[in-house]
């Protein structure tokens, strides 16, 4: 797997992220080289400066995510806010479509959609037996 196949900025990171390796955090924090050497003779400053640029990278990382993630919801939103009006257009057409039509039409229709299922008869007021409402 390679990261030329995700789509998104979050991905791609999500991926590096998964893949960690010290030139991913060097590139974030503006291109320099991070060489790291291990030895007995290393001072405790250069030991917190590499954990000090490993902080920033991940900070750095980390505000990368929130934006594309920031991002994509913004997007999301949007999509759904066209969907809503979208089906609200779609409801009342179909309710103007229903309300112009005669009941043989609707009955048809009916038919055409579901012939298996039996086709409501029009609505009417249920009569109780013997004339009685209660």
């Amino acid at each position: 797997m390679n990261a030329e196949m995700y789509q998104t900025p979050m991905e791609v990171a999500v991926y590096q992220l998964h893949n960690f390796n010290i030139s991913f955090f060097s590139s974030l924090l503006g291109g320099d080289v991070v060489s790291v050497k291990l030895d007995n003779s290393a001072s405790g400053a250069s030991v917190v400066a590499i954990d000090n640029k490993i902080e920033q990278a991940m900070d750095l990382v980390k505000n990368h995510l929130m934006y594309a993630v920031r991002e994509e919801v913004e997007i999301l939103k949007e999509q759904i806010r066209e969907l809503v009006e979208k089906n609200s257009q779609l409801e009342r057409e179909n309710t103007l479509l229903k309300t112009l039509a005669s009941p043989e039409q609707l009955e048809k229709f009916q038919s055409r959609l579901s012939p298996e299922e039996p086709v409501p008869e029009t609505p009417h007021a249920p009569e109780a037996p013997g004339g009685s409402a209660v």
